[in-house]
């Protein structure tokens, strides 16, 4: 999964929280509701404009992060 096609940051959006691309839902939501035990099914059904792919896209990305490495995010 490459997660870069999927999240983006901008200043201009959400002040520069890194967000599902083409949406104002950022990563951190995602990733807050799998934690919290909900199952992508319903976080899609509660975030219409979700896309799929933006579930496994933010769990690589908070792997990723977990590196601890700097990670270089697209603008």
């Amino acid at each position: 999964m490459d997660w870069r096609r999927h999240i983006t940051v901008d200043p201009a959006v959400c002040h520069g929280v890194a967000c599902i691309a083409g949406t104002r839902i950022p990563v951190s939501v995602v990733l807050d509701n799998l934690a919290a035990g909900l199952t992508p099914a319903e976080i899609l059904a509660s975030y219409p404009t979700l896309p799929a792919d933006a579930i496994p896209a933010s769990i690589a990305y908070a792997a990723e992060l977990a590196r601890e490495r700097v990670v270089a995010l697209p603008i």
